[in-house]
């Protein structure tokens, strides 16, 4: 082999070693951006953060969904938002769930629809490096997902039974609830909450009738409608697990002739609901405060995309009796208040 064929030999072996260096390095950097705090998830860099709420059509989820959009874009994040059918779609949200990781996003918030029948989905979720996190609506077990950031459902019926029971005095509560789905958390906390509230039990023979509403106010609406065929001359009191399905409560109640002559109570805070208490359709709501929830979440997520740490626990959003007749002893806002900080 002369000179020149050995000098072209050895400059195409360097040509390929620097070949094969460069494809090294680009591997090793494909790997390091595989886990937390590396890769983001995202479009441009941007860490992508999926939310699961029940609904698309609840003004609740909607304020939580437009709150959550708001942070996450404030944070330089991209939020992808899907949702159950209606309130109750287990499986709707295990699709959106399992659609949410193969766009691989970094974290999911999601507000579960069945507290237990979403925790295969969550840990499949959490097996790809996912961070899950509650809001609204606590899983059972509460510590299936890393944290819940949510009102206190409890003391939120609690203190919502008391003001009611306050204000009727010596009168014996002739009572109506119209519930949510009992796979539901956040119904079956309200619900026992007023109850412990109103001082009642669970089978209290005060609790007269019953009804499953989906938190939709068509279908509180026919329910209460039935439920009027029999206890039309007896009902005082209307427990109700939302403000849409106290909307549909009051409306049955008023095409009878009843509104004014039967305590209509309600969940939520929203800024309609709260107008419904400036008018007298509702005695009193309790307010919550989705946005806290959606901001708190969104940024639970980015922390977690950005250094790997996880947050943990039950973070209680706050909430607050809203009323223009307070009662004595009983911590409320009036309407004004409510129509300033609605949802905040």
């Amino acid at each position: 082999m002369n000179t020149r064929s050995i000098i072209r030999r050895r400059s195409a072996l360097a040509v390929g070693a620097t070949v094969l260096f460069a494809v090294a390095a680009t591997g090793c950097s494909k790997t390091q951006t595989s886990g937390p705090g590396a890769s983001s998830g995202g479009a441009g860099g941007k860490v992508k953060i999926g939310l699961v709420t029940k609904t698309e059509s609840n003004p609740y989820f909607v304020k939580l969904r437009d709150s959550a959009k708001a942070q996450a874009g404030k944070q330089g994040a991209e939020l992808v938002a899907l949702a159950g059918k209606f309130d109750g779609d287990n499986e709707g949200q295990i699709n959106a769930i399992q659609n949410l990781v193969q766009q691989g996003v970094k974290g999911i918030l999601i507000t579960p629809s069945n507290a237990t029948g979403i925790l295969d989905a969550i840990r499949q979720a959490q097996a790809k490096g996912v961070v899950v996190i509650a809001l609204d609506t606590e899983t059972d077990p509460a510590d299936a997902v890393a944290a819940t950031y949510a009102t206190d459902n409890t003391a939120a019926g609690k203190i919502l039974g008391q003001y009611v029971k306050a204000r009727m005095g010596s009168t014996t509560p002739q009572l109506v609830t119209m519930d949510l789905d009992p796979s539901s958390s956040v119904g079956q906390q309200r619900h026992n909450g007023f109850l412990a509230g109103m001082g009642l039990a669970k089978n209290s023979p005060d609790v007269i009738g019953s009804a499953l509403t989906q938190g939709d106010q068509t279908k509180s609406q026919q329910a209460m409608e039935n439920l009027l065929q029999r206890v039309a001359g007896k009902v005082n009191v209307v427990y109700n697990i939302n403000e849409p399905a106290a909307r549909g409560s009051y409306q049955a109640l008023q095409a009878k002739g009843l509104a004014g002559k039967v305590t209509v109570a309600a969940i939520d805070g929203s800024c309609s609901g709260v107008a419904d208490v400036k008018s007298g359709h509702f005695a009193a709501t309790v307010m919550q405060f989705p946005k806290k929830m959606a901001e708190d979440g969104v940024d639970a997520v980015i922390a977690y995309a950005k250094t790997g740490k996880k947050p943990s626990g039950f973070v209680d959003t706050g909430s607050q009796l809203i009323t223009d007749k307070p009662m004595a002893g009983i911590p409320s806002k009036d309407s004004a208040w409510g129509a300033a900080n609605c949802w905040g």
